[in-house]
């Protein structure tokens, strides 16, 4: 009777724990999240062909997340990423040898369809972690820059690949189009605040973002010729389309590769933060009378 009655007991202990669970979950209405976080970032481009991570610079985000039920939801993002990179750190030869290198500033806005893998209840033990996925289609802004005896300048207006003397080739803007795909993991600490990492891969329109992607326009280019025969260099531009005079012989001529435009540039950043919850609970026994 001791061992019937006490099995009876947890009977009864479980099904109460699990209904209070039940009416917890369906009384749970998540409204989304708002998050900040830093982290680092890398790039993929021309200049580092091989996808190395060796240079790491820094990055920040914030976004909002509008949660259409506790599985899906819609991001809005929005993201800073300083990207930089140099043939210094390459280990092929002839890269070494061409010398480019840039810095640029990112500032990008995005907008993600959002996918939790495991129901997320904040604060409740079961579910209070899960990790997602986000794809989605964004915009950002680049304008590589680089230094010449300790002076920046902005590669852009320069036409380092002849942009400027050259119909056929157009100059690139300063925005483009990327598609952000992100991984990540969060965890709620309470039913108020979580902790979030994760890794975002950008696709991107453009082969720019390093100010590198076709051929040499050569050193002539870049020489203005006066009515008199006097001959002018162009500074800066003449220096920085091939800086390849710091490691021995110029290699710029005229229509040698400079870059690859078949592959467009591409970076990635690793952020980790915190978000808080815009949540809502409905009393159970609310929920009970409006379904009579």
């Amino acid at each position: 009777m001791k061992l019937s009655g006490l099995l009876l007991f947890l009977s009864l202990f479980c099904s109460g724990l699990g209904y209070g669970q039940s009416q917890l979950y369906d009384s749970y209405k998540s409204e989304g999240e708002f998050g900040v976080g830093v982290g680092l970032d890398h790039y993929f481009g021309d200049l580092n062909t091989r996808a190395a991570l060796n240079r790491p610079k820094f990055t920040s985000g914030m976004f909002y997340l509008r949660q259409i039920n506790n599985y899906i939801g819609v991001r809005l993002s929005g993201n800073y990423a300083f990207l930089a990179y140099s043939d210094i750190y390459s280990k092929n030869e002839t890269q070494q040898r061409r010398n480019l290198s840039f810095n640029t500033n990112i500032w990008e806005v995005s907008l993600s369809g959002y996918f939790n893998f495991f129901r997320y209840i904040p604060g409740v033990p079961g579910y209070r972690f899960t990790p997602y996925l986000s794809i989605g289609v964004g915009v950002f802004s680049y304008d590589p820059y680089a230094y010449l005896s300790g002076t920046k300048y902005f590669l852009r207006p320069l036409g380092t690949e002849g942009q400027n003397v050259d119909t056929a080739k157009k100059q690139y803007g300063t925005m483009a189009i990327c598609i952000p795909f992100t991984l990540g993991f969060k965890y709620s600490l309470n039913q108020n605040m979580n902790l979030y990492a994760e890794v975002g891969y950008r696709f991107t329109t453009t082969d720019y973002i390093d100010d590198v992607s076709t051929t040499y326009a050569g050193a002539n280019a870049f020489v203005t010729t006066h009515s008199d025969g006097s001959q002018q260099i162009n500074y800066p531009a003449y220096y920085l389309q091939d800086r390849s005079y710091a490691t021995g012989t110029p290699i710029g001529i005229q229509g040698r590769q400079r870059g690859n435009s078949a592959q467009k540039d591409a970076y990635v950043l690793f952020q980790v933060g915190v978000s808080f919850n815009i949540s809502s609970y409905k009393c159970p026994a609310a929920i009970t009378t409006s379904s009579r």
